[in-house]
């Protein structure tokens, strides 16, 4: 019963841009931040990056409050061949307003489902982002 409970919804042009996304050409590291509308209660396009870090992705993170990422990623694995995963980052950092939290927590299900993604991760410190820390996320699904 509590899956089918929604909390907020997706912007419907935010998933038409996840599922170009999801299709995009390019070889390069990528990522779309999303934040949740508290006043709309809806997902919503932050901004989107090319070419950038996990650090760099860090670093645009913001400190209190949570969101959600969509990362393409150029993972070379140990064998040497090479993969594009789509990884969904929610960031919760400690020190967040509870009813954000909630919201975000609520609205995670929803957001996963419309992008239709199945590497999801979470974090409570944006410190842990990491590349080191991706990778062993990734292993898990070898």
């Amino acid at each position: 019963m509590s899956s089918s409970l929604v909390v907020c919804e997706v912007d419907e042009s935010l998933k038409e841009k996840l599922k170009k996304f999801r299709f995009r050409k390019e070889t390069n590291n990528a990522a779309i931040l999303m934040k949740i509308d508290m006043e709309k209660q809806l997902v919503i396009l932050e901004e989107e990056y090319e070419d950038i870090s996990l650090d760099d992705l860090r670093n645009e993170l913001p400190e209190r409050q949570p969101r959600f990422v969509v990362y393409s990623y150029k993972y070379v694995h140990t064998d040497g061949r090479v993969s594009y995963p789509l990884c969904f980052i929610f960031s919760s950092p400690v020190g967040c307003k509870p009813e954000q939290q909630m919201m975000y927590a609520g609205g995670k299900n929803q957001l996963v489902s419309a992008a239709e993604l199945t590497k999801v991760f979470e974090t409570r410190n944006i410190d842990d982002l990491s590349e080191e820390w991706l990778i062993n996320k990734l292993s898990f699904f070898r």
